[in-house]
């Protein structure tokens, strides 16, 4: 990896231009002045002192007190956990800002049309909340286990704890197993075996994935609408042929 891609590198970690290619510079001199690090970097000497103390201040540069004053690098293990720490509060506080706006505009969401989604985590995510929405009655289709990890597992023996109508529609032995012992209704001997997944939630609300060539799973549901009572026909449908 060259210097410039170093340095690119650094910036997408948080670092500012002149931070990261200082930064650089001083992983290739080992030590240096102001006019060193100009030198090799790139970055006007007058720019090179206030962006060295703004990396002291971070925890990646050490400042040696000679004449002229001179800069070292921390260790590239100390400065990695210096930016792993920095991102991770930077991520925490994003995301907690994030979590603080979606609570006020909450009355705003709703789920009255058809929404895709792209990655398993998020098509996950979905299929967990779904599930923990019904209130009469749950057909999932999970031809694997991959389908149906602990968290949907868990989702689908909750609500079937609480009284609620639960399907599991797999081939797949080790999901048998899974709910040998719990109130989940578990039947389709002959699931034809697909990389996705179908989800039908008391009579209107519909999910449906698959995972294409490309590996990336990509999903669209839809909640108490029209598209989904007619979707919820097809899930019925194909019930009845053993999907």
């Amino acid at each position: 990896m060259s210097a410039d891609e170093a340095a690119e590198a650094l910036e997408r970690l948080g670092l500012s231009n002149y931070e990261a290619r200082v930064f650089v510079a001083l992983q290739q001199l080992g030590e240096g002045t102001a006019q060193d690090v100009s030198r090799v970097s790139d970055v006007p000497r007058p720019q090179v002192y206030g962006v060295a103390e703004d990396l002291a201040e971070r925890g990646l540069v050490e400042l040696v007190e000679t004449s002229p004053k001179r800069y070292r690098p921390v260790s590239l293990a100390a400065a990695r956990e210096q930016l792993s720490r920095r991102l991770d509060r930077e991520t925490d506080r994003a995301f907690e800002n994030l979590a603080s706006v979606r609570e006020e505009h909450a009355d705003r969401v709703q789920g009255t049309d058809v929404t895709t989604l792209r990655g398993r985590p998020p098509v996950q995510e979905r299929v967990v909340e779904l599930i923990e929405r019904a209130d009469d009655r749950v057909v999932y289709v999970a031809p694997s286990a991959e389908q149906a990890p602990p968290p949907v597992a868990d989702a689908l023996d909750g609500r079937a704890a609480a009284g609620v109508e639960v399907t599991l529609m797999t081939a797949d032995g080790s999901l048998r197993e899974r709910f040998e012992d719990v109130r989940v209704v578990v039947t389709g001997d002959d699931v034809t075996a697909f990389t996705g997944r179908t989800l039908l939630v008391d009579e209107a609300t519909v999910l449906l994935s698959v995972v294409p060539e490309t590996g990336e799973e990509l999903a669209l549901w839809t909640a108490d609408t029209s598209i989904g009572r007619i979707l919820a026909q097809f899930v019925h449908a194909g019930m009845k042929r053993g999907m």
